[in-house]
């Protein structure tokens, strides 16, 4: 197949929903697909894409920050990206479109297929769903709304990554949807070292945004003093400041480490020497780090929502927190049991490592492989 993909986030620029889009590229490439990546640039350029199987093309956009996305650089990559991908297909054509992100690449796919008689196969991330995250989305989707129907129902194929997207998708949107979840490459994480450390490693990894929750972190370990644990906190966004902030004033600067926005090489480094991903966020699709911290071996504390139920089993791989009342009691609860008990944090990391094989990014391309061919044959 002839694939050319579409999405406004691509690594180094963006968070979870490019990296899954960067690794089915390459496991795609290296099973003899022939694809070619519609991306989105930052002012400035980015650097560190050699390597590839698979051809990158940077759209020029108004994007400044690598961690989020703000409604103009999403606005000039549509703009920009419709320019680039007409040229791209007058002189290829692929036999498909993969779009990732119904919104900001939706629109590009949209017309590209209309164009060219391509069909384009869309895959729902959560952020592109009305509701999703609606801290960050509901001011702008009241504008966008009505524009979005013909985006989902002109697909070919739409695919959630989680059951909880796919539920809120069809809450919106009059399509059948499948669910073909995130995957990982197993063997990036063979580096994992075994047992518990002590203390115990706890790790976040993410934007620094209200819907992450990375301030809820500092307040639930602070209030765990007489514990011993130290904890990553890998990531950037608007948040960041207050984050150090928070963490000075309480004065917990010696048990916080915050490297600020790193390689997806240093992310998969950090999880294969931590114990336990924390993660009080308030909506998550099927967030990459979850499944990295499965294939990483970690033990689970997060929010009872959206992705994390196909990710984590109630006391067999971690705990999954309800946000209703005091959760931030109820998270200190949690992890001050893990922090009493060594030989339950080494039992939920080992089901992890088992679980993880159900995401194993060969699966899942799979998935999306048997997804593609099927769009093919109908048309």
């Amino acid at each position: 197949m002839q694939i050319l993909v579409i999405s406004h986030e691509f690594p180094p620029v963006g968070g979870g929903g490019g990296h899954i889009a960067r690794d089915l590229c390459q496991t795609m490439s290296e099973r003899g697909h022939i694809v070619k990546v519609l991306t989105a640039d930052l002012i400035g350029g980015v650097s560190g894409e050699d390597g590839y199987e698979f051809d990158v093309i940077r759209t020029p956009t108004w994007r400044r920050d690598p961690s989020r996305a703000s409604l103009w650089a999403m606005i000039t990559f549509i703009i920009s990206g419709l320019i680039r991908g007409l040229a791209c297909l007058w002189r290829w054509r692929p036999d498909l479109i993969h779009v990732h992100f119904a919104v900001p690449s939706g629109p590009i796919a949209w017309v590209l297929s209309k164009m060219f008689g391509i069909p384009y196969v869309l895959t729902a991330h959560l952020g592109d769903v009305p509701g999703g995250t609606p801290e960050k989305t509901d001011k702008w989707f009241r504008f966008i709304y009505p524009f979005t129907p013909p985006i989902w129902r002109g697909a070919a194929s739409v695919i959630a990554v989680s059951e909880f997207t796919r539920s809120l998708a069809l809450e919106h949107y009059d399509v059948p949807v499948e669910v073909i979840h995130n995957g990982v490459d197993l063997d990036a994480f063979t580096m994992r070292e075994e047992g518990v450390h002590d203390p115990p490693r706890v790790v976040f990894a993410g934007r620094f945004v209200p819907q992450k929750n990375p301030l809820g972190i500092i307040r639930v370990l602070n209030d765990l003093p007489n514990f011993a644990w130290e904890c990553t906190l890998l990531g950037d966004g608007p948040l960041f400041r207050e984050v150090s902030k928070e963490i000075n004033e309480r004065g917990l600067q010696d048990r916080f480490h915050t490297p600020g926005w790193v390689s997806p090489e240093e992310v998969r480094k950090t999880f294969c020497k931590s114990d336990i991903l924390f993660m009080p966020s308030y909506a998550e699709g099927l967030p990459i780090v979850g499944v990295q911290a499965l294939a990483a071996g970690l033990a689970f504390v997060v929010s009872d929502i959206g992705g994390f139920i196909d990710l984590v089993q109630n006391n067999v791989n971690g705990f999954r927190v309800s946000l209703e009342g005091n959760f931030h009691a109820r998270f200190s609860e949690k992890l001050s049991g893990l922090f009493d008990d060594h030989f339950r944090i080494l039992a939920f990391k080992d089901n992890s490592r088992k679980m993880a094989e159900l995401f194993d990014i060969s699966n899942i391309t799979d998935e999306y492989e048997k997804s593609f061919l099927s769009v093919l044959e109908q048309k």
